[in-house]
């Protein structure tokens, strides 16, 4: 004889209802999420250099960031036809063969040109897909001074960090009582209700070393010769990081209302 498990049959459906109360959301939100706008720009491999200032007209002094913007190489061109979108594959510093595995060097080969140190694709429209080859460059000119730019790049890597420095939580005072807890957390409960700790509490933990985009960047200078980009203001990253510059979100948004 078959036993009966769980409690009566209102209580199963008041239990799957609320269970779809609170997955209702999760499914909306993954929903919308098929419907977020894709970027579509091309996204130039740079390397970071460091910063230092330069003098604008009036003689004011600008704290810039130096990005080495050697060209980058087409490597492949990917159609909607072939692979359901449209996009360029960049190339950015070149690599030693034997530093390459084969598959690698064969698609490089494929493409005829030498061995990349990085690849990063760029989603574009087909009518710039159609402006480029495979083993074309793609150069310093396509940005000029005063645009608006979006910088690309992992940020630097501060390790396991505390409160007061990853979430700029405030130091208690050291009098009256306080023994070592000046730099603590504090207390992250909620009471009996709810009683759990909130989603997104802002705790001790790992510190940077995620990817950021710094939007709405200007472009303070461009050196053509030395293949050099003057970025004004600070960029995500260490000294020699890879970063990847596009046409800023915001400004293209202005221009579409416009």
């Amino acid at each position: 004889m078959a036993r009966h498990r769980g409690g009566s049959t209102g209580a199963r459906n008041l239990v799957s209802s609320r269970a779809f109360c609170v997955f209702r959301p999760v499914i909306a939100l993954c929903a919308a999420r098929r419907d977020v706008e894709i970027i579509v720009a091309i996204e130039l491999l740079c390397r970071k250099i460091g910063m230092t200032q330069i003098f604008d007209e009036s003689g004011d002094a600008i704290g810039v960031t130096v990005l080495d913007a050697s060209a980058n190489t087409v490597v492949q061109i990917k159609t909607e036809e072939n692979d359901g979108y449209t996009s360029l594959q960049l190339g950015f510093g070149d690599r030693r063969p034997s530093r390459t595995s084969k598959g690698e060097l064969g698609h490089f080969e494929k493409a005829g040109v030498s061995p990349k140190q990085h690849l990063v694709e760029s989603r574009v429209t087909p009518e710039v897909a159609a402006e480029y080859k495979v083993g074309s460059e793609i150069e310093l000119g396509i940005f000029e001074v005063g645009q608006r730019v979006d910088v690309i790049g992992k940020s630097k890597g501060r390790g396991t960090a505390g409160v007061v420095k990853r979430h700029n939580v405030a130091v208690k005072r050291r009098t009256h009582g306080t023994h070592e807890a000046f730099r603590h957390a504090g207390s992250i409960g909620a009471g009996s209700y709810p009683g759990r700790v909130i989603k997104g509490m802002g705790m001790a933990g790992r510190m940077g070393n995620v990817r950021e985009t710094s939007l709405n960047l200007q472009v303070a200078q461009v050196d053509s010769e030395r293949n050099l980009l003057y970025i004004r203001g600070a960029v995500p990253g260490h000294k020699n990081a890879i970063v990847r510059v596009r046409q800023s979100v915001k400004a293209k948004a202005q221009e579409t209302k416009a």
